[in-house]
C-alpha cells in the first residue's frame, strides 16, 4: 500500500494505526525512546546490571559504600536522526509486507514517538546508488513530510550494493548536538559498520532497528528455486536439500548473532522487527523495556 498510486491512502492508514496503538502507552517528553540520560543531573539510585558505567556516581558510591549510578533528567527538546537504509536487499519480502515498507513504518513509529515538545527529526536516507538528507525540524507537517519522502525514495538499481557504513559515518560528520540516532537496516552483508556505529554512539543515545523476513533466516522446502542476489545481480539455481536448508539455517544463524554481538558492543538498543510479526506490539515491547532498564526496574 506504499507504492504508487495508493502511496498516500496508505501513509494515512499507516499514521492512523501507529496512532492509535502507540498515544496514552508511553509517557513523558519523549516517550520513553529516551526517558532519562541528558544534560541536567538527577536523583542518584543503586547500580543495575546493564546501567552505563559512565554515570557513576562516586561520591555517593564513597559515602554509602554501595554503587550508585546518577541519573540524569532529559532535555527538553531532544534533536533525533535516522540513518534509513533502504538499499536493495531491502526491497524484498514473503510475509505481510516488504521490508522496504516496514523501514518506512518504522520511521513513522520513531517520528510519533519523538515528536512534540519543541523536538526535531531528520534524516539520512541511503540506497547506495543515493544519499538524500532530510534537515532535523519540528512539527506535524514536517514528520509527515519526513515519512512520505522516506516512502518516496527511488529504488537502487539492480547490481548496486547498500553502504550502511557510509551512511552512519555521514550522520557523525559534521558532529550534531547531542540527541537520539536510530539506525533502520536489515544488517545483511559485511559488518564493517560496527566501527563507525560505536563511535556514533559515543555523542548519542543509539538504537538499531534490524529488519527481518522469514527467509533471510530460512530457506522454505520448495525444491529446485533460483536465488538472486539483488545488490550484486548475481543467481544461482540451487535445490533445497535438507542438507542446504539446514547450512543456510546455520549461516543465517551466525550471521544474526554477529550483527546482535556488534550492535550490543556499539552500546546501542537492538530492536529486531520482523515482516511476519505484530511490528507495532513489538516496538512497545522494546520501548517498555527502555524505560523500565531506565527506572531501575526488571527489563
Amino acid at each position: 500500500m506504499l507504492r504508487g498510486d495508493r502511496m498516500e491512502a496508505g501513509l494515512r492508514l499507516l499514521e492512523i494505526d501507529v496512532r492509535r496503538r502507540l498515544d496514552g502507552l508511553l509517557q513523558g517528553n519523549h516517550l520513553g525512546l529516551v526517558p532519562g540520560p541528558g544534560s541536567e543531573p538527577g536523583e542518584a539510585r543503586p547500580y543495575a546490571p546493564g546501567d552505563d558505567v559512565r554515570r557513576m556516581d562516586w561520591a555517593v558510591t564513597a559515602r554509602t559504600t554501595t554503587p550508585h549510578i546518577r541519573e540524569t533528567v532529559a532535555d527538553r527538546e531532544l534533536e533525533t536522526w535516522l540513518v534509513v537504509d533502504l538499499s536493495a536487499s531491502l526491497d524484498f519480502g514473503t510475509a505481510a509486507c516488504e521490508k522496504r515498507d516496514l523501514a518506512v513504518a518504522t520511521v513513522a513509529a520513531i517520528a510519533h514517538l519523538t515528536r512534540g515538545g519543541g523536538n526535531r527529526i531528520g534524516a539520512l536516507i541511503s540506497t547506495g546508488a543515493e544519499l538524500v538528507r532530510v534537515p532535523a525540524r519540528g512539527g506535524l507537517a514536517h514528520a509527515r513530510g519526513l515519512v512520505r519522502k522516506v516512502a518516496q525514495v527511488q529504488r537502487a538499481p539492480e547490481g548496486v550494493r547498500g553502504d550502511l557504513a557510509s551512511a552512519v559515518e555521514q550522520l557523525r560528520r559534521p558532529p550534531r548536538r547531542r540527541g537520539l540516532a536510530v539506525v533502520v537496516s536489515d544488517f545483511l552483508g559485511d559488518t564493517d559498520w560496527q566501527r563507525p556505529l560505536r563511535a556514533l554512539s559515543l555523542r548519542h543515545e543509539l538504537i538499531s532497528v534490524e529488519i527481518v523476513d522469514p527467509r533471510d533466516v530460512e530457506l522454505p522446502d520448495v525444491g529446485t528455486v533460483v536465488l538472486a542476489d539483488p545488490e550484486t545481480g548475481r543467481q544461482r539455481e540451487v535445490t533445497a536439500s535438507p542438507l542446504l536448508r539446514k547450512e543456510f539455517a546455520a549461516a543465517a544463524a551466525e550471521h544474526r548473532a554477529e550483527v546482535a554481538s556488534g550492535i550490543r558492543r556499539a552500546g546501542s538498543g537492538h530492536l529486531v522487527l520482523r515482516t511476519d510479526s505484530d511490528w507495532i506490539a513489538d516496538t512497545v515491547r522494546f520501548v517498555v523495556s527502555r524505560k523500565r532498564r531506565w527506572s531501575g526496574g526488571a527489563a
